[in-house]
């Protein structure tokens, strides 16, 4: 499966705990990545210093599921449901 264009979901819904340009300290989950373009691409995409999480994360149905919004959904409860900052 490939990224549906335009979606971002995993460049919003998840925290992401290393540094990225920009962001030195990463960023929360639900916080827009500062790397994303208006047309939600990421400017570093495919660059040495884009974040190794980001570069991990491989789109597939059960991540990505069919819309946008319910890969933010789906995003969003895996957050919840995997960082304990969230549960606090």
């Amino acid at each position: 499966m490939e990224c549906r264009t335009g979606c971002a979901a995993c460049c919003i819904a998840i925290s992401i705990s290393s540094p990225i340009p920009g962001m030195e300290d990463g960023k929360p989950a639900g916080v827009r990545c500062v790397q994303l373009t208006e047309d939600n691409r990421c400017s570093i995409f495919g660059q040495p210093d884009r974040p190794a999480v980001c570069s991990g994360l491989q789109a597939s149905a059960d991540m990505c599921g069919s819309t946008d919004q319910e890969a933010f959904d789906i995003l969003a409860w895996l957050e919840q449901e995997t960082n304990p900052r969230i549960l606090e």
